[in-house]
């Protein structure tokens, strides 16, 4: 049997595609001609962080040249920020989905849910010992669950995955209610069997189309999303 060929729950169909950790146009263009479905955008610690200049910028460069029709989701990637920070970034730069890494912040992700109609993911990091349970309680106020790898001190775009075969059964009583979406040392090579295993709505990638930080590299995104569609095809 291939390595890339696990045997697992099948994949929905079509699985959908986030390229994450965006800071040029150019970048999120190519993503959306490729078929991306969300571009997500930083405002978090990390290398690939945006200011609220930079980002206006930026998306302000694709409302020239994109069609409305054609237009992939835009997902905020916000960590401890305040309620009213978060909001006012949201309605400035027209997000669609705010991707929340805040643990421990269930009462103002409430808060956030209030004041704004964006759909609200909910991040929950899988270390060796599973998923705490504290960070199911935001998963329960959210549209969207995001699985990626815990690496103390890093929100995210490590590089690193975790065992989907393991957590395939934790993650099952989520899906009935909300999509599942899996990031974590996602690539060309390993995505297709990612799907099999652990049959995720979307697929998230961000390191593994890189140069460097925040510089993401035309051929590795093509051969990423060649690999999903060809999953989605099988």
């Amino acid at each position: 049997m291939s390595a890339d060929v696990a045997v697992g729950v099948p994949a929905r169909r079509p699985v959908e595609i986030k390229v994450c950790g965006l800071t040029r146009a150019a970048d999120a263009r190519l993503a959306t001609s490729l078929g991306a479905r969300y571009l997500g955008f930083i405002f978090a610690p990390s290398p690939r962080r945006l200011t609220l200049a930079q980002a206006a910028a930026l998306l302000a460069e694709l409302d020239a040249s994109e069609r409305a029709a054609t237009r992939p989701l835009r997902v905020g990637v916000f960590a401890g920020a305040e309620v009213d920070t978060v909001v006012s970034m949201v309605e400035r730069l027209r997000l669609d989905v705010i991707q929340w890494h805040d643990a421990d912040g269930a009462e103002r992700l409430r808060a956030v849910r209030a004041a704004t109609s964006a759909r609200i993911w909910s991040v929950v990091h899988v270390g060796p010992e599973g998923i705490a349970p504290s960070q199911l309680e935001g998963a329960a106020l959210s549209e969207a669950v995001l699985l990626d790898a815990k690496v103390d001190g890093q929100l995210g775009g490590t590089g690193r995955t975790f065992d989907w075969d393991a957590m395939r059964d934790v993650v099952a009583p989520l899906r009935a209610s909300r999509r599942i979406i899996l990031a974590g040392g996602l690539r060309a090579d390993n995505v297709v069997r990612a799907i099999r295993s652990f049959a995720p709505d979307v697929v998230d990638v961000s390191s593994g189309v890189e140069v460097s930080p925040g510089l993401k590299d035309p051929a590795r995104m093509r051969a990423f999303v060649d690999a999903v569609h060809g999953v989605a095809l099988a």
